[in-house]
């Protein structure tokens, strides 16, 4: 029933279709995203691709082994409706024929037996002045004292790179860095890319870096000017972000299980979506 498909063996027509009318469906699993953050990936198929599901695969020290890329949340299985038995003999098949070392699911996918699960919060579309009644009294607080900023939207230039060269944390590998300019890159030659930038005295001071997927915004860097720290241009940027968005598009903040990030994603009346995933911790000692 399950059947495993090299990349040249892939009916991308037919992967695309199940992926689009898909109740998951996410930006992750877009062939071209696939194609540009993937070394290599494979597909599991169901029937007919009546449910498929995308298999990164990366090779190091002669072993070929399922590795989640950089940058991808999540993927998992897209199927017209999640069904727990067919994701059940997916995620057998996985572990059967797979070295795995990580894959995570997608917040959609249920599985009959208990797996590990990693946290994520969304905004779904909404109507700006509900969404405020959620925020925390805090954040509120913090918003009203930026008022001094200004709010406006970019387009990519060497001054913007720049500007993210200098300031961007999060990445301690320089090759990862790399990897991250590439994608931006990537993404605004696909027209799937949007800079929000708060400003001070007309000197950018924060940046939001959004992937744009339909009616989907994705948060992927929030870059900030720390000695410009005292100004909250986080607060103020995000929240011009969904003022100006949330009535047409959700919000996904991309993460995070660190703690003072996950406060400051609810603080938006964001919601937990949690996301199954399945890693090997024998394995990532050696990798």
């Amino acid at each position: 029933m399950i059947r495993r498909l090299k990349y040249r063996d892939i009916d991308f027509e037919k992967y695309t279709n199940c992926v689009e009318q898909s109740e998951q469906k996410n930006v992750y699993a877009r062939k071209e995203i696939l194609d540009h953050l993937s070394e290599h990936w494979e597909l599991l198929v169901y029937e007919d691709y009546q449910a498929v599901m995308p298999v990164p695969v990366k090779k190091k020290l002669r072993i070929s082994f399922v590795f989640m890329p950089l940058f991808c949340q999540q993927l998992g299985i897209f199927s017209g409706k999640d069904n727990v038995q067919i994701n059940d003999l997916f995620l057998k098949y996985l572990k059967r024929n797979f070295i795995i070392f990580n894959y995570a699911f997608n917040h959609i996918n249920t599985f009959s037996d208990d797996i590990q699960t990693r946290k994520n919060y969304v905004i779904p579309v909404c109507a700006y002045q509900d969404l405020r009644k959620h925020y925390f009294k805090g954040r509120k607080s913090t918003v009203k004292c930026a008022q001094q900023l200004d709010y406006k939207e970019l387009i990519l230039n060497e001054e913007l790179i720049t500007f993210i060269e200098n300031n961007f944390k999060g990445l301690s590998k320089e090759a990862d860095y790399k990897k991250f300019k590439e994608y931006i890159y990537f993404l605004d030659k696909e027209k799937k890319i949007r800079f929000c930038g708060a400003f001070l005295d007309q000197k950018l001071i924060n940046l939001a870096v959004l992937i744009a997927d339909n009616d989907q915004l994705y948060l992927l860097g929030l870059i900030n000017k720390k000695k410009y720290k005292e100004q909250n241009g986080p607060s103020f940027l995000i929240d011009m972000i969904l003022k100006n968005n949330i009535h047409e598009s959700s919000f996904n903040f991309m993460g995070s299980n660190i703690r003072g990030i996950e406060v400051f994603f609810k603080s938006f009346g964001a919601v937990l979506q949690p996301y199954q995933f399945v890693e090997n911790n024998i394995l990532k000692k050696f990798l």
